[in-house]
């Protein structure tokens, strides 16, 4: 079997980023189609590309894929559930209270914290509401990356908790009466993501170490939410009968050590296998294929196509190197190397005798993994969000509490203790972290597209909560915006894939961007297999299934970029990142 068994009427996809959640969850529900079945296929990534995969233009409802009988699919958009949510808890005042109330309604509805409890409310309805899917047998969810998974998976608990102890109505929610109805919805959403009956996750990974370490920290987290009904899905699994060439040998070498160390939770888990395919898994033979490997056309020519490659990554290096300081941000969709990138960057800088600090914003965190062993001149760190919410929240009421009454400062504390406190205090971090670039080099292995975008939109509704809760608005904090939009000071790297789905994702992030106002530096296209050198027959024609996504980034969408090869020594530790710069 190379898909996941559909034994239950909802299925969770989840997993690290870029190992393939969106197509195995696209030709589960494919296959389940075409036995008969009435499939809904659900993505609540903020980064969906849902779209592209299916060949279909989605909206909030279910739209029906063309030339697949049963099949339907949507899309949750955050940015509208926010929107759609604010207006629903504020259109009740609206002629009732002062004009200056509404606005302050408003402002406390304008943040982060808004966007996801408001995807959560469209996410519970689906889930939480059997009446909404009725029409379907099966209900699929191409989950968003892994740290933006857990928080939504642990959201009905936090905030059940939340509303339990709140006894005003002064949050930075608003009006608690709009969450206080949706008590039973979340409570019937929670009953049902663990119910073994109802619900199965499937943890998806590529034949790799890190990935299946990311797959068992997500295993034992979601057991710990009473997440029971798992299931292991490995992806892209290469095979082959020839061993004459390095890049082959080497992917089946890679994929065999990890296979042979996945850890104790995993290798209990009832587990599928799809192999790897020399073509996208974008659109619905593809996806057919996934099911059906063994139809997949037989690869006999090995002739390696051409065309003119990009510079090298070390080219960058130069360039970003004649500044003497400044900050370097590798962003893009999960999955494409940016923590690789970020880390051979750093490495590269501080070689070249200059003090580097390479932090991440990402909550799966492998900066210190990539780098391996110590490095002169280079310090590594992370920010943690724990640590985070601890700082701010003493000194929010170490400043703005100390002057309060008893009602006042248990106001306050209330506050504190919502999800969303956590997206200012690691905001703050992430300032701070850029403002050490004044000194050195700050390079930033950041978060997924969805959450950067949310953390690089949180400045101004960052400043409104701080002046809510009587906070200091740091310096660090007030410069952020500029310094981002100052190309001298901050060099912007977009890291993506030679394939159709990361360019077309680090694209529409370019946009994202463009709107922010913030210029990207360049762009760095990683893996490629044309730039391998590889001669074996199925790698050599996905390498030849690069060049539109190579040439379509040189020619249209960058002023500088780089190309990184497919390397046979994995790029981990000092001796295997230097192969990226050297």
């Amino acid at each position: 079997m190379t898909l996941p068994a559909a034994t239950t009427r909802h299925l969770f996809f989840t997993g690290k980023g870029g190992v393939g959640k969106t197509s195995l969850s696209c030709a589960t529900g494919l296959a389940l189609a075409e036995a008969g079945k009435r499939v809904l296929i659900v993505s609540t990534d903020p980064a969906s590309n849902l779209d592209e995969v299916l060949g279909v233009s989605l909206g909030s409802q279910p739209t029906a894929i063309p030339d697949a009988a049963g099949l339907f699919a949507l899309n949750i958009d955050p940015e509208a559930s926010a929107q759609e949510y604010r207006e629903r808890m504020v259109a009740p005042y609206r002629g009732i209270l002062p004009a200056a109330a509404i606005a302050s309604m408003e402002e406390q509805f304008s943040g982060a914290c808004t966007v996801e409890i408001a995807a959560f409310d469209e996410f519970s309805k689906l889930l939480g509401e059997p009446q909404t899917t009725a029409a379907f047998d099966h209900v699929i969810f191409d989950t968003a990356p892994t740290g933006h998974t857990l928080r939504l998976l642990t959201l009905p608990s936090a905030w059940s908790e939340f509303i339990a102890s709140s006894d005003s109505g002064a949050s930075c929610l608003g009006p608690l009466a709009g969450l206080e109805k949706q008590k039973s919805l979340y409570a019937a959403t929670v009953e049902r993501l663990c119910d073994p009956a109802s619900t199965t996750v499937i943890l998806v990974s590529r034949p790799d170490s890190s990935a299946f370490r990311e797959a068992e920290r997500t295993r034992a987290e979601l057991v710990e939410l009473g997440v029971s009904n798992l299931q292991l899905a490995i992806n892209g699994l290469f095979s082959t009968d020839r061993t004459d060439d390095p890049i082959a040998t080497a992917m089946m070498q890679r994929a065999d050590a990890a296979l042979a160390a996945v850890p104790p939770g995993l290798s209990t888990l009832p587990r599928t296998v799809t192999p790897f395919l020399p073509l996208g898994t974008v659109g619905l033979s593809a996806l057919r294929l996934m099911e059906h490997p063994d139809s997949a056309p037989v690869v006999v020519q090995s002739d390696q196509a051409t065309t003119p490659l990009p510079k090298p990554l070390s080219a960058l290096v130069d360039e970003i190197a004649r500044a003497g300081h400044g900050v370097v941000m590798a962003m893009g969709k999960g999955g494409v190397g940016k923590t690789t990138v970020a880390a051979a960057i750093a490495m590269a800088l501080a070689q070249r005798g200059f003090p580097v600090q390479l932090s991440t914003t990402d909550p799966a965190a492998h900066v210190a993994a990539a780098v391996g062993e110590s490095v002169p001149l280079l310090s590594v760190s992370r920010i943690d969000p724990a640590a985070e919410i601890a700082l701010y929240t003493a000194e929010v009421l170490a400043k703005a509490g100390s002057n309060l009454d008893p009602n006042g400062r248990a106001m306050l504390e209330e506050d504190l203790r919502s999800p969303c406190t956590e997206e200012i205090a690691v905001f703050r971090a992430f300032a701070r972290a850029v403002d050490a670039g004044k000194e050195g080099f700050v390079v930033l292995d950041t978060a997924p597209t969805g959450h950067t975008i949310l953390l690089l939109d949180a400045a101004e509704s960052y400043h409104r909560e701080v002046l809510r809760t009587q906070g200091d608005m740091p310096e660090a904090v007030r410069s952020l915006l500029p310094r981002l939009r100052d190309t001298d000071y901050t060099k912007v790297l977009i890291v993506t894939l030679p394939e159709a789905t990361p360019v077309h994702e680090a694209e529409r992030l370019q946009a994202d961007l463009a709107r922010a106002k913030i210029q990207p530096f360049a762009w760095v296209i990683n893996q490629s297999l044309l730039a391998s050198g590889t001669r074996n027959p199925m790698l050599a024609q996905r390498g030849r299934y690069e060049i539109p996504f190579i040439r379509r980034v040189v020619d249209g969408l960058s002023t500088r970029c780089a190309l990184i090869p497919w390397l046979p020594e994995a790029p981990i530790g000092a001796k295997g990142l230097a192969q990226l710069t050297g």
